[in-house]
């Protein structure tokens, strides 16, 4: 049996009506989407209950946190969403003061966003809330598996990319 038709098997299981789909528990991709919608749904709710602000506006503050300045593009390119997307939020943080923005040249998309003090302040407040959240997610994780863990999704996203 060639390589390729034992992971193609190892993947698949077989329905009561004898029809083949994937597992939902040996397949890493599988698994990984439920997570993440999961995470997803579960910290949107969250954030928005306590903060009013929803998830995708959290990774701006963490992006904007990490790289101020930084333009749509490049946030879109490093979050791995659409440039829509991230303009839609930085919107909504600029609405709330918690960003601004200064246009380079006279091209009004190559804009640079930072976070205001209001922003940076939300985004710290944020933060320990998120961390607290992720020891509980993690609960039973040894710092190997953590490690092991990201180093796996880090493969993973680089293979996606390729």
């Amino acid at each position: 049996m060639a390589d390729h038709d034992h992971w193609q098997k190892f993947f698949l299981v077989e329905t009561a009506e004898g029809a083949q789909t994937l597992s939902f528990s040996r397949t890493p991709t599988v698994l990984l989407t439920f997570a993440a919608n999961l995470f997803t749904r579960q910290s949107a709710a969250a954030l928005t209950k306590q903060f009013d602000i929803g998830a995708m506006d959290w990774r701006m503050l963490v992006m904007l946190t990490r790289h101020p300045g930084a333009s749509v593009a490049l946030s879109a390119e490093t979050i791995g969403i659409d440039k829509a997307a991230v303009s839609r939020s930085l919107s909504r943080l600029l609405d709330k003061k918690l960003v601004t923005c200064i246009a380079q040249d006279r091209d009004p998309r190559r804009k640079q966003w930072k976070l205001t003090k209001k922003g940076r302040d939300l985004h710290d407040d944020i933060l320990v809330v998120v961390l607290s959240r992720l020891r509980k997610q993690l609960d039973g994780f040894t710092e190997a598996d953590i490690l092991d863990l990201s180093r796996l999704l880090e493969k993973l996203h680089k293979n996606l990319q390729a």
